[in-house]
């Protein structure tokens, strides 16, 4: 019997294996079918983690001191994908992928978010062919080239920066004439000479032949159509709520909002005892590292008293 179940191991389910262990637990496992981490290791750079200020080094490097330390304490990983969560009497039984399934006191959710698609014609087509969702993956394909970026939060922006330091140009597409990122980012990329803002304007299709992406195809709001020559375009357009494990025939194991996040309390209790969530996954996520590690140390911490108060 698990002692606690920690299933995602980006930055709320290390920290949540770090605390759970450290609190005393001897039987943490963390389920995470890659290498922990999350998406901050496809970041270039981390400016906004307290106490982390080195230019020099990727969110790879900044996630790895965190896998050390928490399995330094006894948190054991295990490589292999969890199909589903459900719960027997007191216990959880956790489903994993060609194995027997395992049984757990608690459960900590942390798996997070993925970016969506921006439904534009063309955009499955052509995606890893010049369509892409992440600009330290795929940025360096277009060295010196001009390349699109479609949104208006802070993620597009912050890319559309990062762009900018590889390639010739960058446009960046919006469907408003304001955006959604905090006011410093905004204030840096309009800073920026070879970022060129294409507001009040929506990308009706990507364009391309057996090479991949040639174009895209903008029409703005007063009717007006245009056809920009990039060989790449990046889509960060919000996030899909990563909630399969959590899924039931008739719905869903704990209570969700209507975007799917996973309801929760201050102290990261589901609607189901001894069930947490933590990250990106539960409601009102700010979507920072910050605060999905808070959220893993708040969440081990409810898992611990729980534990004590059903022995």
């Amino acid at each position: 019997m698990i002692d606690c179940a920690i299933i995602g191991g980006g930055p709320a389910g290390l920290t949540a294996g770090l605390y759970a262990t450290r609190g005393g637990l001897k039987n943490v496992v963390l389920f995470e079918k890659g290498m922990p981490g999350g998406q901050i290791t496809q970041s270039s750079e981390i400016e906004n983690y307290p106490g982390f200020f080195d230019h020099s080094k990727t969110g790879m490097d900044f996630m790895d001191t965190w896998q050390k330390q928490c399995f330094h304490f006894g948190l054991q990983h295990r490589l292999e994908e969890v199909k589903g969560v459900r719960k027997e009497g007191e216990h959880f039984v956790i489903e994993i992928a060609g194995k027997e399934a395992v049984e757990a006191k608690t459960v900590i959710v942390c798996t997070g978010s993925t970016p969506k698609r921006a439904g534009v014609k063309g955009e499955d087509q052509f995606f890893g062919k010049g369509v892409s969702t992440c600009a330290t993956c795929d940025g360096f394909f277009y060295k010196n080239k001009e390349v699109a970026v479609l949104g208006g939060g802070d993620t597009a922006l912050e890319e559309a920066y990062y762009l900018s330091n590889i390639c010739s140009k960058v446009y960046v597409v919006h469907r408003r004439d304001t955006f959604r990122a905090a006011p410093p980012t905004i204030d840096r990329v309009k800073r920026t000479e070879n970022i060129e803002l294409i507001l009040n304007s929506t990308v009706e299709e990507v364009i391309g032949d057996v090479t991949g992406v040639t174009g895209i195809k903008l029409k703005s709001t007063s009717g007006e159509e245009r056809i920009l020559d990039v060989p790449g375009i990046f889509v960060f357009v919000g996030n899909d709520v990563n909630n399969g494990v959590l899924k039931e025939q008739d719905g869903f194991l704990c209570d969700v909002n209507d975007r799917g996040q996973v309801v929760v309390d201050l102290k990261m209790r589901t609607s189901v005892e001894g069930l947490f969530a933590a990250g990106d996954i539960r409601m009102d996520a700010p979507k920072q590292v910050v605060c999905a590690a808070g959220d893993g140390a708040v969440a081990a911490l409810g898992v611990i008293s729980h534990i004590q108060e059903h022995s």
